[in-house]
């Protein structure tokens, strides 16, 4: 199924009295009702089958594929999109775990339309997972689970969970395993559903909990082996943290579309809305961030084939990146709507705070932004230059981020938990040596100053050595930085890799790269006199017939209005 077959069909589902229909979704969520309809459209079309791999006899061969229908569903409405693909989230330890027997009966369930739970967090635990206090005990060939996990999505409609429980009284990190639970196999009462809780956003999906009370559970059950549940939760989470982002940049396209459709048809102080100069920054900053996002979220699926030993840095990046520049685009939106952004009445434009609110969750799924900033800070030290381990054999970021090249299996055997390398920021003096030598529009210029920005931040990473507990406000603010210059590198890779697209478009004079790179900069801190030349450029784009879709490689059709 192409992001194109899968637009057309909901789109014929938005219309009056279908499965997509606003109205039907904004009164679910007024009502805080499930999108039952939505997600039953979907299971007839066959997305279930892009959450399992191809190796289990699903239709998962590429998580940039994957990625891009979930970016669409989302667009349309981000709770449904959240609802519906919880259940890749859910069997991705499963995936990872290599466990073949599980996953072929697992995969045949998901195909078939039952949804799947993933039970991490717990009551005043957070997201310390050794905090954990669900416990699963031998009890013969079996085990016996008795605790709660809360909240979690999809917990009581799900038919399966997947959960993270103690099998150590000492806990620690072999102390932990995970265990798959089919609710519907286990005795009357054993498993029971904690209540729906409200929330913010998303209000229509089934954020509720579910207590096991000495739930007994077949020896098949277990997940991978004991004690290894921790480093396979940390090796699943590397590929639903990138499959979260899909969310972020289908609440992008929503917001865009929305404001693209304010900017054509609104009139102030006897002008255009479109033809005054703020507004027209604001809206190219908010197509820039959009872009940018993009770039960063299709590298991470990609590096899932090429590089899954780098994933844990590549995963960090991406998800503490990319929903905090797309909620920073909604705020542009916001600016640019003035009182239609909260004004859920007004025609046409009541879906935004919807989106706005619905966003908001997209930073805390599978890991906050700070625990994956966190993360990449401590591993800061080990990404140092003169500790690097560059592989000679990998191919070069710049040829598998071309649109056209064969990218390596799916093998989440792969993952490991620590990188010590990130091939794509590494090889960011070359890339800008290859910009410099066909520069569009100026670019080589800004990607000089990125390149200086690097170096200088790697002279502060060198002094910086491991340490135990939490990083501290320095280090933290080192990891930000280096998610912007990674972001660059990424821009700059992707433009290299496809020169067949150099004359389209927005890739016209590098427009969207300059664009990318100027936002990189001023997030650096530096001043950058062109930038709102060029986001005042990326702002006639978005006015133009091609602004109804903006997207650099995959043509995802942004939310009628």
């Amino acid at each position: 199924m192409r992001t194109s077959e899968l637009a057309a069909a909901v789109d014929d589902w938005s219309l009056s009295g279908g499965p997509f229909d606003p109205v039907l979704l904004n009164a679910h969520d007024e009502a805080e009702v499930f999108p039952a309809e939505a997600c039953a459209a979907l299971d007839q079309c066959g997305l279930p089958s892009y959450y399992v791999p191809t190796s289990y006899g699903g239709r998962l061969a590429r998580l940039d594929e994957m990625h891009a229908l979930l970016r669409t569903v989302a667009s349309r409405d981000l709770t449904v999109a959240v609802a519906h693909g919880k259940t890749f989230l859910g069997a991705a330890s499963v995936w990872a775990s290599g466990d073949s027997d599980t996953a072929v009966r697992l995969a045949r369930h998901i195909m078939a339309g039952e949804a799947v739970a993933w039970g991490l967090t717990e009551p005043g635990g957070g997201s310390d997972l050794l905090a954990g206090g669900l416990t699963a005990t031998r009890q013969g060939s079996g085990w016996r689970l008795s605790g709660r996990k809360w909240p979690v999505n999809n917990a009581s409609r799900g038919r399966f969970v997947t959960v993270l429980a103690r099998t150590d009284p000492k806990g620690g990190p072999r102390g932990f395993s995970v265990f798959l639970v089919d609710k519907s196999a286990t005795a009357p009462g054993a498993v029971r559903s904690l209540r729906k809780m409200p929330t913010h956003g998303i209000r229509g999906a089934d954020i509720s909990g579910v207590e096991f009370r000495d739930a007994d559970v077949p020896g098949h059950a277990l997940v991978g082996a004991v004690g290894g549940g921790l480093e396979l939760v940390l090796k699943a989470l590397q590929l639903t943290r990138i499959a979260c982002v899909a969310l972020s940049l289908g609440a992008g396209d929503h917001a865009l579309g929305l404001a693209r459709s304010f900017l054509l048809e609104r009139r102030l102080h006897g002008r255009a809305l479109a033809e005054l100069p703020h507004a027209r920054v604001t809206a190219g900053q908010a197509v820039a961030r959009l872009l940018l996002a993009e770039v960063v979220s299709y590298t991470a699926a990609r590096a899932v084939h090429e590089i899954p030993e780098e994933l844990s840095v590549v995963s960090a990046v991406t998800k503490a990146f990319a929903p905090t520049l797309v909620q920073g685009q909604l705020r542009l939106v916001a600016e640019l709507l003035g009182a239609r952004s909260f004004l859920t009445e007004v025609e046409g434009y009541g879906g935004f705070a919807k989106v706005e609110r619905d966003h908001q969750i997209v930073s805390i799924f599978d890991g906050s932004t700070w625990v994956n900033r966190s993360a990449l800070a401590s591993s800061l030290p080990l990404l140092r230059p003169g500790r690097r381990l560059v592989s000679t054999a990998r191919r070069p970021v710049s040829e598998w981020l071309s649109d056209e090249a064969d990218l390596a299996p799916l093998d989440p055997l792969r993952l490991g938990v620590m990188a010590r390398d990130d091939s794509i920021l590494s090889s960011l003096g070359d890339l800008v040596a290859r910009l410099a030598a066909d520069p569009p529009g100026g670019a080589d210029h800004l990607a000089a100053e990125l390149l200086d920005a690097y170096n200088e931040l790697t002279e502060r990473i060198t002094r910086l050595r491991p340490t135990a507990g939490p990083p501290d406000t320095h280090t933290m603010r080192l990891a930000e930085r280096y998610e912007w210059c990674f972001a660059g590198a990424a821009a700059i890779a992707l433009w290299i890799a496809n020169p067949q697209y150099h004359d389209r478009g927005m890739w016209r004079e590098g427009t969207w790269l300059r664009g990318c790179l100027a936002l990189v900069l001023n997030g650096l801190g530096l001043r950058t006199p062109e930038a709102n030349s060029v986001f005042d450029e990326l702002c006639d784009h978005l006015l133009s017939d091609e602004g109804a879709h903006i997207s650099l490689l995959h043509r995802s059709t942004v939310v009628p209005v």
